[in-house]
């Protein structure tokens, strides 16, 4: 694994991969070196079989107060082309995440805001600290969305409630957030890491292949129609019940216990 700056990757149980946002003093915005980091580290991650849930955190008070704009600000005189050049750059590198084909989770432990925000609209499922704040205020800074929050948005909440939050620039805190379908839970600070990670160990303790290909089902919005998708769970549901995994998740329900999956 190369070194990581900004950026910490850790694993805390069996297939369970925690990537923690590490620059608070800087309330974990994306810096170059974070950027960097975390190309590098999803490259990792997307060779590594053993893998079979990712958790994305931020630390200290904050999930990620979103892009570093400060390079923007430096350069009035920059050309569009320029700009959209280094932009496209920036948003591929975050939304790399998708490529990852095991669930991934936002702990959205603070304040996720702008690109921030994105990021997390880039994983699977969402949950929430009490007192977290969430938004995407660019129109407020005068700019377009960016990092995909056009489509991430509309994606998760709806179109109504993607509109309302992009077009006013407000930011909701995790109860609304939890009203909007924006996360799928709030829990208390204390034990906020802790009930994640155990929600992750249970995604990675289910049928590994089952897994990746339930997610690719749902990838997008899902299928386009309702043939496209019996299309698919006729290809994808076979495979799966050809695998040791099946015969292993059948044989514990017999047994009354915990099934033990391979990913075979």
């Amino acid at each position: 694994m190369p070194e990581l700056t900004h950026l910490r990757l850790e694993r805390p149980g069996d297939g369970v991969v925690l990537l923690t946002l590490d620059n608070p003093d800087q309330r974990n915005a994306m810096s170059d070196e974070m950027t960097s980091s975390w190309v590098a580290a999803i490259d990792e991650l997307s060779a590594d079989r053993s893998v079979r849930a990712v958790v994305v955190t931020g630390e200290g008070s904050a999930f990620c107060s979103g892009g570093n704009t400060s390079w923007i600000a430096s350069e009035p005189d920059a050309s569009v082309d320029h700009l959209r050049t280094r932009m496209i750059a920036f948003y591929r590198a975050w939304l790399a995440i998708r490529r990852l084909e095991v669930p991934t989770i936002a702990a959205v432990n603070g304040p996720a805001i702008g690109a921030g925000l994105c990021l997390a609209l880039a994983c699977d499922i969402r949950y929430a600290a009490a007192g977290a704040k969430l938004g995407v205020p660019f129109v407020k800074l005068g700019m377009h969305p960016g990092m995909a929050a056009t489509y991430l948005l509309p994606n998760v909440v709806g179109a109504a409630h993607a509109r309302e939050l992009l077009l006013t620039g407000r930011v909701v805190d995790a109860d609304e957030a939890l009203r909007l379908g924006l996360v799928s839970g709030v829990v208390d600070p204390a034990s906020f890491l802790d009930e994640v990670l155990a929600t992750a160990a249970g995604i990675a303790a289910t049928a590994p292949i089952a897994s990746r290909l339930t997610k690719l089902a749902l990838r997008d919005g899902g299928h386009a129609d309702v043939e496209a998708c019996l299309q698919w769970e006729a290809m994808a549901q076979p495979i799966t019940l050809a695998t040791a995994d099946l015969q292993e998740g059948i044989r514990a329900a017999q047994e009354k216990r915990a099934p033990v999956f391979t990913g075979s």
